[in-house]
């Protein structure tokens, strides 16, 4: 019952929203002890639990742990001395922001594409979910080889063009189970990689296809970013790859 601005548990934990079992541990770690009842042992808390309570709430949000909360309520008043802690905390929560909006984009990706296609083969879609998670390494690496107006003009892409390339890519990864062992020559082979290719160089437009034009990809270190999962077989790559190859060289020559 109240009395003067006296909770029990119950009434502490009702006013305050903070579960029983979670203001026990509290008690139990030294974070915030109530006054006890001198012959039931029952906690009683007062207006300046409350209080306490709103410094704990407050530094949890800004992401400390209980640990160094418990040295923090002891401090009569903030100083600057915090900004070290509260600048780690801010980055912290930057980089699992960033984490957690490109989880989300790949998830409306996965989502677009199962309802666009209805079923896709696990080990495209999953080469395809790598290559998404990937996407800051490979824009450090342009970072890196100062290929940033290219990062930028990539990033400008929207989610639709990306699903769009997305699909092409499925439409290839079937193709080369499909048509895998035929010569490279063959038409329905070099229609294969016709129309990927062409999807390909839609995606990115002429803009960016000057700018990797005018770039020496050949003095780059390209094996920096060939880490991605492949959903084709070792022979079937090299297939991909010849008949790629074969394309590359007619089309040169017409």
């Amino acid at each position: 019952m109240k009395e003067n601005n006296k909770y029990s548990i119950g009434e502490f934990s009702e006013k305050t929203g903070i579960s029983i079992r979670t203001l026990h541990y509290y008690d139990e770690i030294g974070l915030l002890q109530p006054e006890k009842h001198s012959s039931s042992g029952h906690r009683i808390y007062k207006h300046q639990d409350i209080l306490t309570l709103q410094k704990i709430i407050s530094l949890k949000f800004l992401g400390y742990s209980l640990d160094k909360i418990l040295d923090l309520l002891h401090e009569s008043s903030i100083t600057t001395d915090l900004n070290e802690t509260l600048t780690l905390h801010l980055q912290a929560l930057k980089k699992e922001q960033e984490r957690i909006e490109q989880s989300m984009s790949a998830i409306q990706r996965v989502i677009k594409l199962l309802e666009e296609e209805g079923e896709v083969d696990s080990a495209i879609l999953f080469s395809l979910i790598h290559g998404w998670q990937t996407e800051n390494i490979q824009n450090e690496w342009m970072e890196k080889h100062r290929l940033t107006d290219i990062a930028e003009e990539l990033s400008k892409k929207t989610e639709e063009e990306k699903i769009t390339l997305d699909q092409s890519y499925i439409q290839l990864a079937k193709e080369v189970k499909q048509l895998y062992g035929r010569p490279v020559e063959d038409p329905e082979v070099q229609e294969m990689v016709k129309t990927y290719l062409e999807a390909s160089l839609e995606f990115l437009g002429e803009d960016l296809i000057q700018k990797l034009a005018n770039t020496d990809v050949e003095e780059l270190d390209i094996q920096e970013l060939e880490n991605t999962p492949s959903p084709f077989t070792e022979d079937e790559q090299n297939w991909l790859n010849q008949a790629m190859e074969y394309y590359t060289q007619q089309t040169e020559m017409e």
